[in-house]
């Protein structure tokens, strides 16, 4: 029975990952419709709003306009609502938007385990060069937090949120992908190369939305604990954990790498040893985790609806006038 609950909670984890990767990459497939549409004429398709969330820097200057002045970014309102989301989520649930929810992160370690079944195993890089190596994240992090957070002001993202290279960010992101640049194709190539290798390479060393969802996750009161009068020591936790955390040595997992991702708790083989816990070491049932996700994180999407605060306030002659002229426009 117990190895039957473990399977069926992997089964919902990789149904949950998966049916939200289609989900995008299909918003994905009609926002290159509506793009396309400007761009050579094609069918008019709606745009998805969906697609803001690759937007997570033009997000978090959003964010601070919220909290300071109390302006909702129209342009792509989307991206605020998801980053808010986001956040919220790993606040209260731990990292669990990176383990649940992001593409990148689906697809990373979707990766990482077709390079282990090439391989035969997934390589470890030393000690003494991946603390350095993390560091790259939080220090990308640290330099967004104080660009945007400290450097800008309320009138400097005033001002950006209203340019034309923010109207189309979204595009610029798109063209990114379809007319990537020879660097852009070999930098991708060597991310990839290196996922195959090494568990979540870009999740672990270089995204600095991660890290920040990280850090806010400190605070959840929720983390995987371990009872050491039920644990059997076989190591399963903390050789299958994508993070590569110590999971067998610990009490509580307080590490901003864990991803609430519950692997560790579906493939521990004895009962009671390995359990999602409030600070006073209550389990908390991994369905009732999951659906604590699925509520937060889509219930403050459906709020950001009801409020109308989703759908971009571009105007259709926007788009018309500035799509044919994507290129022109850089970072101000």
């Amino acid at each position: 029975m117990e190895k039957t609950n473990r399977l069926y909670l992997k089964k919902i984890r990789y149904a949950f990952q998966w049916g939200l990767f289609v989900f995008i990459l299909y918003g994905g497939y009609k926002f290159y419709l509506f793009v396309e549409h400007f761009s050579s004429g094609t069918p008019f398709v709606k745009r998805p709003p969906l697609v803001d969330g690759f937007l997570p820097i033009g997000a978090l200057m959003a964010f601070k306009l919220w909290v300071t002045r109390g302006i909702f970014d129209s342009i792509h309102p989307a991206a605020l609502v998801i980053f808010i989301a986001a956040i919220v989520t790993s606040l209260t649930l731990k990292k669990s938007f990176c383990g649940w929810v992001c593409p990148i992160g689906t697809l990373s370690e979707t990766v990482f385990k077709a390079g282990k079944k090439l391989f035969g195993r997934n390589f470890k890089i030393p000690k003494y060069i991946d603390y350095p190596m993390r560091s790259a994240k939080y220090i990308l992090m640290t330099f967004f937090l104080y660009i945007i957070l400290i450097k800008m002001t309320g009138n400097d993202i005033v001002v950006f949120l209203n340019t034309p290279y923010w109207k189309i960010a979204d595009v610029k992101m798109l063209k990114f992908f379809t007319e990537m640049t020879s660097l852009t194709f070999f930098t991708l190539t060597a991310l990839f190369i290196l996922s195959l290798l090494f568990k979540n390479f870009w999740c672990r060393y270089l995204c600095p939305y991660g890290a920040l969802t990280g850090i806010v996750s400190l605070l959840s009161p929720l983390k995987i604990t371990r009872n050491e009068k039920a644990c059997i020591h076989c190591m399963a936790c903390t050789k299958n954990c994508p993070s590569l955390l110590p999971v067998e040595e610990k009490t509580r997992i307080k590490s901003p790498e864990c991803t609430g991702c519950l692997t560790c708790v579906s493939n521990c083989p004895a009962k009671g040893a390995l359990d999602v816990a409030t600070p006073n070491k209550k389990a908390i049932h991994p369905l009732i985790y999951v659906l604590m996700v699925l509520i937060v994180f889509f219930g403050i999407i459906g709020a950001g609806k009801l409020a109308g605060k989703w759908h971009s306030q571009v105007t259709y002659s926007e788009y018309k006038a500035l799509v044919p002229i994507v290129s022109q426009f850089e970072h101000p």
